[in-house]
C-alpha cells in the first residue's frame, strides 16, 4: 500500500518523441481573422488597401498608405457554440470570453527631398492575436460499433515485451510509469497504463510475451468524452514600408510568434457486456508553449486612381515548441494506487515545427471618398507542414503530406461612406485543409460593421460569424470513431483608432 505521506512528482524526459500528431501541425499552421473592427468588417479583404493596422499585418506595404502617423487598439468578445453528435447522443456547449486582441502604431516619415522618387517611409509595430484556442465540446452516446478505449491500449501494446511494461519488485506504479517513459517513450507508457488498469492481459500462448488480449467483452459501450482547451497564438510584427512615387507601396514585416495552449480530455466508458472490466476513466492533459519567427513581403500598386492590386508572400513560421503532459487511468479492477500516476509530469524534448508559406493576391476598387470593394485570394499548402528534426518524424511528416492538402481562401469586403458614418460588410470562404474535406470542413463566414469618424479619432464596431462542421476522432489510434461537431463562432469587435 502507498505510504500516505509520500508525494512523488517526477519530471520525465522522453527518449522518443511520439506524442505529436496531425492535429498539432494544423493547429499552429492556421490563423483566424482577428484584428481591428474595420479589418474584420471587410472579412480581412485588405491586401490591396492598407491604411489599417491589421491590414499592415496582412500586407506589410499597407502602412505606407497612411498619410499620417496612426495607432489603434481593439477588444473582442468571442462566442463559440459547438453542437456535437456521437451515435445516439447530442450535446451543446458554449464558451465566451473577452480579449484585447490587437494594438499597434505606425509612424510616418515624409521624405523632404523633393527630387527623390521615394515619397515617405513608415515604421510600425503591431500586436495581433492570430488564433483563439478556447474551446469545449462533449461527445456523449452509446458506441454500437463494438469500439472501446481498450483498442487504444492494445494498439500501443502490440509488439511490446511484457517485461518492459511491468513493475519491478516493490517499485511504485508512478515510479515505473516515469522510468518506462524515460527508457522507452510514449508508446510503452500507454501500454503500461492499459496493463496496470487490467484492461490488457498478455497472451499465455505467446512465448515472447509481446501480444495481448482485452479483458472487455464485445458489445456496446457508453461513452462520455469531454474536450476543453484554452490559450492563444499571437504575433508581434515589426514593419518597414515605403511609398515610391505616387503609385507603388512596398513593405516587409519581421514577425515574432508565441504559443500558449492547454488542452484536457476525459473519457468515461461504461459497459454491461459481462467482461472483467465494466468501467474505465482515462484523462489526458497537455500544456504547450512555443515561440517562432516569420517574415512577410508585400506590395500595393495603384493602376489608376480607383483600381489597386496587391501581392503578399507569407514565409513559413519556424516554431520551437515545448510540451508537458499528465495522464490518469482507472478501472473497476485497478488498484487504488494507480491514481498516483497523475502526479507524474512528462516533460518532452523541445521540437521544431515549420508551417507552410502562403501567397495572397488582392484587388480593390475605390470610389473616390464614397466607398470601396476589395477581394483577396490566398493559397496555402498544409501538406508542407513539417516536424523537425526530420529523422524523428519521417512517418508523421509523410502522413501530413498525404492527409493534408492545399487550401484556398476567398475574402470579399465592401465599404460605403455617408458623412461621418461608414457602413461595411464582408464574406469569406475557406477550403478544408484536409484532402477528405470532412475531418475539418469548409468554413463560411460573413461580417457587418459600422464606423464613425470624429476627425482625428475613429470608433468602429463589427459583428462577424463563421460556421464549419468537423468530424473529429476521439483518439488517433484504437478508438477512432468520430464525433460530428457543428461549430458556430460569433464575435463583436470594438476598435478605437486615431492619428498621432
Amino acid at each position: 500500500m502507498k505510504k500516505l505521506n509520500l508525494l512523488f512528482i517526477g519530471l520525465l524526459s522522453m527518449s522518443t518523441i511520439y506524442a505529436q500528431d496531425i492535429s498539432d501541425a494544423l493547429r499552429y499552421s492556421q490563423s483566424e481573422i482577428q484584428g481591428t473592427a474595420r479589418f474584420r468588417a471587410l472579412s480581412g479583404a485588405f491586401g490591396a488597401l492598407g491604411g489599417d493596422m491589421s491590414a499592415v499585418s496582412a500586407n506589410p506595404a499597407g502602412s505606407a498608405v497612411f498619410s499620417r502617423s496612426h495607432a489603434s487598439f481593439t477588444g473582442s468578445n468571442i462566442d463559440l457554440e459547438n453542437n456535437t453528435g456521437y451515435f445516439n447522443g447530442a450535446t451543446n456547449n458554449n464558451t465566451s470570453n473577452f480579449d484585447i486582441n490587437q494594438g499597434g502604431a505606425a509612424f510616418v516619415f515624409a521624405n523632404r527631398n523633393s527630387n527623390s522618387p521615394w515619397r515617405k517611409f513608415t515604421l510600425s509595430i503591431a500586436y495581433d492575436r492570430t488564433n483563439n484556442y478556447d474551446d469545449v465540446w462533449n461527445a456523449v452516446g452509446r458506441n454500437t460499433n463494438n469500439q472501446s478505449i481498450d483498442l487504444y491500449f492494445l494498439n500501443y501494446a502490440d509488439g511490446i515485451r511484457l517485461a518492459d511494461i511491468s513493475l519491478i519488485g516493490d517499485e511504485f506504479v508512478e515510479e515505473a510509469y516515469a522510468d518506462i517513459g524515460n527508457a522507452f517513450g510514449f508508446a510503452h507508457q500507454q501500454a503500461f497504463l492499459g496493463y496496470q488498469a487490467f484492461i490488457l492481459e498478455p497472451d499465455a500462448d505467446d512465448d515472447d510475451n509481446t501480444t495481448y488480449f482485452s479483458n472487455l467483452a464485445d458489445g456496446t459501450f457508453d461513452h462520455d468524452y469531454l474536450y476543453s482547451s484554452t490559450g492563444y497564438n499571437g504575433k508581434i510584427s515589426f514593419n518597414f514600408a515605403a511609398q515610391y512615387e505616387d503609385n507603388l507601396y512596398i513593405g516587409i514585416n519581421l514577425n515574432s510568434h508565441f504559443i500558449d495552449y492547454q488542452r484536457s480530455s476525459s473519457l468515461l466508458e461504461d459497459n454491461s457486456n459481462g467482461g472483467l472490466i465494466s468501467e474505465i476513466d482515462f484523462d489526458n492533459n497537455l500544456s504547450t508553449t512555443g515561440n517562432g519567427f516569420s517574415f512577410q513581403l508585400g506590395g500595393i500598386m495603384k493602376l489608376s486612381p480607383e483600381f489597386r492590386v496587391g501581392l503578399t508572400y507569407d514565409s513559413p513560421t519556424w516554431y520551437t515548441i515545448e510540451e508537458e503532459t499528465t495522464q490518469f487511468i482507472n478501472s473497476n479492477e485497478a488498484d487504488s494506487d494507480i491514481s498516483f500516476i497523475a502526479d507524474i509530469v512528462n516533460v518532452y524534448p523541445q521540437y521544431k515545427l515549420k508551417t507552410p508559406s502562403k501567397i495572397t493576391g488582392s484587388l480593390a476598387y475605390v470610389f473616390a471618398k464614397q466607398g470601396l470593394i476589395s477581394f483577396d485570394y490566398s493559397k496555402k499548402d498544409y501538406g508542407n507542414t513539417e516536424f523537425r528534426p526530420e529523422a524523428d518524424y519521417t512517418g508523421l511528416n509523410n502522413a501530413i503530406a498525404d492527409i493534408l492538402t492545399d487550401a484556398a481562401t476567398y475574402r470579399l469586403g465592401g465599404e460605403y461612406k455617408h458623412k461621418q458614418f461608414s457602413f461595411r460588410g464582408g464574406y469569406r470562404f475557406e477550403e478544408s485543409p484536409y484532402a477528405d474535406g470532412i475531418t475539418v470542413g469548409d468554413l463560411t463566414g460573413y461580417s457587418l460593421g459600422l464606423g464613425y469618424n470624429f476627425g482625428n479619432t475613429k470608433l468602429d464596431i463589427t459583428y462577424d460569424k463563421w460556421e464549419r462542421t468537423d468530424a473529429t476522432q476521439l483518439y488517433n489510434v484504437g478508438l477512432v470513431d468520430t464525433a460530428s461537431i457543428d461549430r458556430q463562432n460569433s464575435n463583436i469587435t470594438l476598435s478605437l483608432s486615431f492619428n498621432i
